[in-house]
């Protein structure tokens, strides 16, 4: 069976995070997508607002997890007995961050390999940062994340 792990900040999940976990869902057995908590920086939304916003937006994709963890990505997929990494590219700009990452994970462990997903065309330019700029000055993010995420930030803004 393989397992992977699709590893991220989703401050807030978005349109094209979601494509990217239903291309890994047709492709791997188990996919656990996996918030990262990351003590360094404050997030948008905490990470149990993250977990359980994800976890609404992916009612009905039978194989995937939600999860949220501390410390080195590659270590949290060993502990879950994953092989594979997924890594979203929306744009060539993100492929040099993503490639150096990809090659450290693999210098700590070569047993588990990355790959790489790229976004369909209309969610390529989506980030989550922007999703908050435009929330942050009253747009309408309705058309770019999933609808328990658009509800609950309208109540919160």
């Amino acid at each position: 069976m393989k397992t992977a792990i699709y590893p991220g900040s989703f401050d807030p999940i978005t349109y094209g995070h979601l494509d990217v976990l239903k291309s890994s869902a047709e492709i791997f057995d188990k996919v656990i997508i996996a918030v990262a908590k990351n003590s360094e920086k404050n997030g948008f939304l905490t990470v149990d607002e993250r977990v359980n916003l994800i976890k609404e937006s992916v009612k009905g994709i039978e194989n995937v997890e939600v999860d949220s963890f501390n410390g080195l990505t590659i270590e949290y997929a060993k502990k879950r007995g994953a092989q594979i990494l997924i890594r979203g590219l929306r744009a060539v700009s993100d492929f040099e961050y993503e490639m150096q990452l990809s090659q450290t994970n693999s210098a700590l462990s070569c047993d588990i390999r990355t790959v790489f997903l790229i976004t369909k065309p209309e969610y390529n330019f989506i980030s989550s940062s922007t999703i908050r700029e435009i929330l942050i000055n009253g747009g309408d993010i309705s058309k770019f994340v999933p609808k328990p995420v658009n509800d609950y930030l309208k109540k919160l803004y």
